[in-house]
């Protein structure tokens, strides 16, 4: 007889119940071949005695067998593995009789090359150069837990629990009608907005509505590469344009729309990604001309529209459409913290109503009380209480990173102060390799990561985005204290 008190391991403290792990680990045996088909298992009681458990725990776990298909009862004489039961073909495991963890698919399936950039393993103790975001320290998790408890407490959030609007709760998309008109001088209603995860999703969901396979978009020859990516990878074409002090050259979008079927041109107008440069009111006025005569769409795109130092900051494309030419997209995910996953697009109703069945397929709806709990934390003025409190904080983290850079890294590096956003574009001297300083960073305990995102067009500027927001000025202090130590051990010369 099999020796069921030793193959049969039960653990009293687990939250599954006694009959199921028996039920499982017999499942086991039968897959197995250690019960063979046609094989009799042991009566209740005997079972019973064998496990140390109460007769009534095997009749459940025989049940349960019963129910699954695995054993048949036959009357007067017991229990017994089903005889029909098909030999289950699987790869050989060698070395060990456990089940295996798999690592390959037995089946096949599509890969692109271009969707594998695997986020750096986070190390303790190592400080990780960011492009560019907030820092959730900052984040007013107690105005936003308000909130949402003030909502799970009232008795009408009952019906936000089941499946909602795939265009997101009514309540944020009105209130983000009226703070985005109020802010951005936009002009739009409720029936303009889809409420997404993210401006990723907004940028996914866009691109899968507007593109067909091989259809051109224009981007910046320095470009935001999860755009770039997306496009690649709904079938677009990439055309890339020069990028200068003045944003993306609209002298290049007309030539090229001569020349091509343009189908979108995307634009971080406000602070382009990733050389901060902002896009000029002529060529804003420009492109928008151009999107009427050849009838292209404009992703805009404004990832850090919120965050502006030195002046006022300049009014979206979207707030100068009366065409119904532009996307729009954006999300609080920048301003408040990553973990909101909360975005937005903004486009004329048909093309928002398209999008809406998209995204009936790919996320049902966001998280309905969340929506909520941002509708009424910007309806009571913390969103604006907390902008006015970080643009503080980052103005000051600006000017202290810029001074530090330029004391440090001031001979080799070559920048400009931003007016606005989170990171500075810099320049590095062609003499030297971000290659060469990312290895020698990382032994230092300062990953630098996918330098080589910021090139995708392969121009070799040998540039790359320092994030400033996220850091304290001890981080940034130690930050570029790392940083050249690495340069020193790598170019032993390069500050004699």
């Amino acid at each position: 007889m099999i020796p069921y008190k030793t193959s049969i391991v039960l653990d009293r403290n687990s939250q599954s119940p006694l009959y199921l792990q028996i039920s499982n680990q017999l499942v086991q045996l039968i897959k197995r071949r250690v019960l063979l088909p046609g094989a009799k298992l042991p009566g209740s009681r005997t079972m019973a005695e064998l496990l140390g458990v109460h007769r009534k725990t095997v009749i459940g776990a025989y049940e349960e067998l019963l129910l699954q298909g695995w054993i048949i009862g036959i009357p007067k004489k017991g229990m017994f593995v089903h005889k029909n039961l098909p030999l289950l073909q699987q790869r050989p495991i060698s070395g060990s009789t456990s089940k295996p963890r798999l690592q390959a698919s037995g089946f096949s399936f599509q890969k692109d090359i271009r969707l594998e950039r695997p986020p750096p393993e986070k190390k303790s103790g190592h400080l990780y150069l960011n492009d560019g975001v907030s820092d959730v320290r900052l984040t007013p998790m107690p105005q936003i837990a308000k909130e949402y408890r003030s909502l799970a407490y009232e008795r009408k959030s009952v019906f936000d629990l089941g499946y909602g609007s795939t265009y997101g709760n009514y309540q944020l998309r009105e209130m983000l009608a009226q703070y985005l008109n109020q802010t951005r001088g936009l002009h739009i209603g409720t029936d303009q907005i889809l409420i997404n995860r993210g401006s990723q999703m907004a940028l996914y969901l866009a691109s899968r509505v507007l593109f067909t396979p091989k259809e051109y978009v224009l981007v910046g020859e320095t470009n935001y590469i999860a755009a770039d990516l997306t496009f690649q990878y709904v079938g677009a074409k990439l055309l890339r344009v020069p990028v200068d002090n003045d944003g993306l050259s609209t002298a290049v979008v007309e030539k090229l729309c001569r020349e091509y079927a343009i189908k979108a041109v995307y634009i971080t107008s406000h602070h382009h990604h990733p050389t901060t440069v902002t896009l000029s009111a002529q060529r804003r006025l420009h492109l928008l001309n151009l999107a009427q005569t050849y009838g292209f769409a404009i992703i805009e795109d404004d990832y850090d529209y919120d965050f502006h130092y030195d002046h006022a900051p300049i009014l979206p494309l979207a707030s100068h459409d009366g065409n119904g030419n532009v996307i729009y997209i954006g999300s609080v995910c920048k301003t408040v913290a990553p973990v909101y996953r909360i975005g937005y697009l903004i486009a004329p109703k048909d093309f928002v109503n398209q999008c809406a069945k998209l995204r009936r397929f790919i996320d049902r709806q966001g998280d309905a009380l969340l929506e909520k709990a941002f509708a009424r934390f910007i309806q009571n003025g913390d969103l604006d209480r907390h902008i006015k409190k970080v643009l503080k904080v980052y103005h000051h983290r600006r000017n202290m990173f810029c001074s530090l850079l330029e004391q440090n890294m001031g001979d080799i590096i070559t920048f400009e102060i931003p007016k606005g956003g989170m990171a500075v574009w810099a320049l590095l001297d062609k003499a030297y390799s971000w290659d060469t300083l990312s290895r020698a960073c990382a032994n230092k305990g300062l990953i630098i990561g996918d330098w080589q995102r910021y090139d995708m067009a392969h121009t070799g500027h040998n540039g790359i985005r320092f994030g400033f927001a996220a850091y304290t000025e001890s981080e940034m202090a130690l930050l570029f204290q790392k940083l050249r130590a690495a340069f020193e051990e790598c170019y032993p010369k390069t500050f004699n």
